[in-house]
């Protein structure tokens, strides 16, 4: 099943252009993001048959340091993100079909727990993150090969105030269109890989826009058995235009990361799965690094 994930509390720091003075500038505001990078492990790209289905996400997030363009600790003093998040997403696969594949309606909603510690100041916040939702068809071109292809409008919904030190919603809008794809077979490899385009709107409380981003998930494993998948798991991102601050561009600076690390899945014989990865987030430039665990159960309706 595929988990285009929404919002993703991890990447809630609009609070770091005030502790930072503005090296975070072009690094979409804040540093952050709309999408969890990460999110997506096993079965990305594998569209379950018509029916209605509830997946449930957990994540634990932390950071105690930021970097800037050239790589170097650009941290405000006494800097800490920690953020937790508990995702539910409601899956219709319809009975419709659209060019050979089956059509799919998803809605994401995330619950956050969002701390941040800067340059003197912290702030926690919890409630309601920006929500998504999501359309697309999916294809089984063989037993072992799935491809999903969707566009995802993550919506405005979570809090937000310009003077907050933690924000657990972006206060924009944002779009963009997603491929999935799984190869999946229960006696050797099993390869997954999600790639998206975010176009990123403007934050009309700051005149700020933040620039596109170019993301990719992936997973790669062996099974073990027919239930178990054992591998690796991560993520790499970069953003592909500058910012804008009151329609002037904002050059350089721009974020990348990649992350990595073990990945785990168990598929039961009744149509539930289980995941979990740990990564930790490398190369990154503009933004905050740490490390995540996220687990990612889906069950038919």
């Amino acid at each position: 099943m595929s988990l285009f994930l929404g919002r993703s509390a991890a990447t809630s720091v609009t609070a770091l252009l005030l502790a930072l003075s503005s090296p975070l500038a072009g690094a979409t505001e804040g540093g952050g993001s709309v999408y969890p990078f990460g999110a997506e492990n096993f079965l990305t790209g594998v569209l379950p048959p018509p029916g209605f289905y509830s997946l449930f996400y957990g994540q634990v997030y932390s950071a105690n340091k930021v970097r800037g363009n050239e790589g170097q600790d650009a941290s405000p003093p006494d800097f800490s993100l920690k953020a937790n998040a508990l995702v539910s997403r409601f899956v219709w696969v319809t009975p419709q079909k659209a060019l050979g594949g089956d059509v799919l309606l998803s809605a994401i909603v995330p619950l956050v727990n969002l701390h941040v510690s800067a340059a003197g100041r912290s702030q926690t916040r919890t409630g309601l993150g920006d929500i998504t939702l999501s359309s697309g068809i999916g294809w089984h071109f063989s037993e072992h090969f799935h491809v999903i292809g969707a566009l995802d409008v993550f919506a405005p919904t979570g809090g937000y105030s310009k003077s907050n030190l933690a924000n657990i919603g972006r206060n924009y809008w944002s779009y963009g269109p997603v491929v999935a794809a799984s190869w999946l077979d229960p006696k050797g490899l099993n390869a997954d890989v999600k790639v998206g385009y975010l176009f990123n709107q403007k934050n009309r409380s700051t005149a700020y826009t933040s620039g596109n981003e170019l993301y990719a998930d992936y997973s790669l494993g062996w099974s073990v058995s027919p239930e178990w998948a054992l591998g690796v798991g991560g993520y790499a991102t970069v953003q592909t235009t500058d910012d804008k601050q009151g329609g002037q561009t904002i050059s350089g600076s721009r974020h990348r990361a990649f992350a990595v690390g073990p990945s785990i899945k168990y598929a039961s014989s009744k149509g539930w799965f289980v995941t979990a990865k740990w990564q930790q987030e490398m190369a990154v430039r503009n933004g905050p690094q740490g490390h995540a665990f996220w687990i990612r159960a889906a069950f038919p309706l």
